[in-house]
């Protein structure tokens, strides 16, 4: 049995409505003419209407079907589509005027401006109807949200018309927040513009808002802060819009908003980095990536596999990442990519050795780490070995085989620090600058903040505990962190391997702290919920090795501009090198005899006098 599909029945609807109005429109346009008399209308007139009836009804359809009337999406008529229908009319008139003309057989003048003023109605009410029923069908027996949009430009209307037309989105407009003061007062799609940023608040108890759609893609990081936060005080739940790229892609829609993410309260730009010298630096080059699985490995290794490398090597010891990262580059690059991916320990001097001189790499990006600081102050033993000697080790094994560049992945937590993974990673910034000196390759180390979404960081963590109800536990309310996102810090290490000359510390300018409590209840406050009422606040208590804040540089190393203003040098400290190596065996032994915590971060104080020792 033939059955119709959707879109064949819509055409078959529309045929139907428009050789029915086109006679019905012909009709009316006698009876007017002739004051809604039917007996005062003249024979000849009502016979030559019954003549042309066929013609009339094929003209219009073709006319019609030339002005795509038929294949447009009424769902989401416009204006376009309106001008299509007057162009359409305009010709139809034309035709109709003409061929009676031509076939000697007129009629009155003021019926062709009448047939095509009902002709006109006729076609907007087939078409924009449909629209009408859809939206009327929509809302009809359901409960809305109600829904603020600060933005009214394009972005704005184009997610306001969505939110109107979509049949997924119970949910529904009722005012704009716009910065121009001129558009104050006026409407939008039907939907009042209330007032600016500073009327937010306001406008949200006066209209019962249950969420606010942030739709300024192009907005300043600074500007989007202080918006975010306007808004997180109202206690209402906040999504943003993505990126003006994908407006202009065409990717705008309900389901591209997402929730607000930390990284859109911290006030600044992204780092932007020079993509033509990282290109140059990492084109056609042999690339090693240990630690390849992790949160900054892997990142570094998608960046490094679209510079097209002659070859990426991952390192890793734990197989489950070191398995994700491969597939994934796997699955975006296939053949093109020459990878290799190897399950080593950094700690093993045998095992580096042997695949530095088997594959010979030219840059090496040292991100094997333990790096959990909690955990690392109760196992200082294995912080050491793994962070200190393996990458002395590796470096080392760099050295030997003539890797051109070698870069550590240092943290701001190794500045004057508090904990052994911290002054894990002192030494090893102290590792690569004596090394620096002894073999021919360029050691330098690229000290950042907190990463945002990174293994093991706070805001997944608060993101869950969030989503469980709560309580979210902070450590201290005065505790304050740097931050900064995985592809910032990536860029910064491949930046580094540019300008890299031998022996730096590479620093990048994060803009202001922020302070992990009010990020907390931002968080709390834009998820919809009012901290310590609906989700409750713990304080915890700094953990072991933890301090307030964390400092990106330490003062006596000071500080150098590089091609980007974002990017800082911190001049390489002077030490006795060999009293440093003297000190790092003597290390090396007591870790390998298992010594007790305090003697190992003892030792570890000897070599860093900046470290102290929390509860001495």
């Amino acid at each position: 049995m033939f059955k119709l599909n959707g879109k064949t029945l819509r055409v078959i609807i529309l045929l139907v409505a428009d050789i029915i109005s086109v006679n019905v429109c012909s009709f009316m346009a006698l009876l007017i003419r002739f004051d809604f008399k039917f007996s005062s209308i003249p024979k000849i007139y009502l016979e030559r209407a019954i003549e042309y009836s066929c013609i009339n009804v094929l003209v219009i359809v073709l006319i019609l079907n030339f002005c795509k009337l038929y294949s447009s999406v009424w769902t989401y008529a416009s204006v376009v589509e309106l001008f299509n229908i007057v162009i359409a009319v305009a010709v139809y008139f034309g035709s109709l005027h003409v061929g009676h003309y031509v076939t000697d057989k007129p009629m009155p003048r003021s019926y062709y401006y009448l047939c095509a003023m009902f002709m006109l109605m006729a076609l907007m009410c087939s078409r924009f109807g449909y629209r009408l029923l859809r939206m009327l069908r929509r809302t009809r027996g359901k409960s809305l949200s109600n829904v603020m949009i600060i933005g009214a430009g394009m972005a704005g209307t184009a997610l306001a018309k969505e939110i109107g037309m979509s049949e997924h989105v119970q949910k529904k407009v009722r005012c704009f927040i716009d910065d121009n003061a001129n558009k104050r007062g006026k409407y939008l799609m039907g939907v009042p513009i209330v007032g600016n940023r500073v009327d937010i608040p306001a406008m949200v108890e006066k209209y019962n808002i249950d969420e606010i759609y942030l739709a300024i893609p192009s907005l300043s990081a600074e500007a989007n802060k202080e918006l975010l936060h306007i808004c997180s005080d109202t206690g209402v739940k906040v999504k943003t819009l993505p990126g003006i790229y994908q407006l202009v892609n065409g990717e705008v829609s309900v389901s591209k908003l997402r929730d607000v993410q930390i990284e859109d309260l911290l006030g600044r730009d992204v780092v932007n980095v020079d993509m033509s010298q990282i290109g140059d630096s990492i084109k056609d080059k042999v690339v090693v990536v240990t630690g390849g699985g992790g949160s900054i490995g892997s990142e570094l290794c998608r960046q490094i596999a679209d510079y097209k490398p002659k070859q990426l090597i991952i390192i890793d010891i734990y197989e489950n990442n070191a398995y994700e990262i491969q597939q994934e580059l796997i699955r975006k690059y296939g053949e093109t990519l020459n990878l290799v991916t190897l399950i080593a320990s950094v700690r093993n001097t045998h095992r580096m050795e042997s695949i530095f001189e088997k594959y010979k790499p030219d840059v090496v990006f040292h991100a094997a780490a333990h790096k959990h600081v909690p955990l690392m102050e109760d196992s200082p033993n294995e912080a050491i070995k793994n962070n200190v000697f393996g990458t002395y080790k590796t470096a080392i094994a760099a050295g030997k085989h003539g890797v051109k560049k070698f870069v550590l992945i240092s943290t701001d937590k190794a500045v004057n620090p508090t904990n052994i993974m911290g002054a894990s990673k002192r030494l090893c910034e102290m590792i690569v600058q004596h090394l620096n000196g002894v073999y021919k390759t360029d050691y330098v180390a690229v000290r950042f903040g907190n990463v945002l979404g990174s293994n093991g960081s706070v805001i997944p963590l608060f993101k869950k505990q969030i989503e469980e109800g709560g309580p979210v536990t902070v450590t201290h309310k005065d505790i304050i962190r740097y931050f900064m996102t995985i592809p910032e810090a990536v860029s910064l290490v491949l930046q580094a391997a540019v300008f890299a000359k031998g022996g730096e510390i590479f620093v990048l300018d994060m803009g202001e702290p922020v302070k992990i409590d009010l990020l907390a209840r931002r968080l709390i406050k834009l998820s919809g919920y009012e901290p310590d009422v609906d989700i409750k606040i713990e304080y915890t208590g700094l953990r072991p090795g933890e301090k307030l804040y964390e400092e990106l540089l330490m003062n006596e190393e000071g500080l150098q501009d590089t091609a980007n203003s974002m990017i800082h040098i911190g001049k390489p400290i002077e030490m006795d090198e060999s009293a440093f190596i003297a000190g790092l065996n003597e290390l090396k032994v007591v870790c390998e005899l298992d010594a007790e915590s305090d003697t190992i971060k003892e030792k570890v104080q000897q070599l860093v006098p900046t470290y102290v020792i929390k509860g001495r």
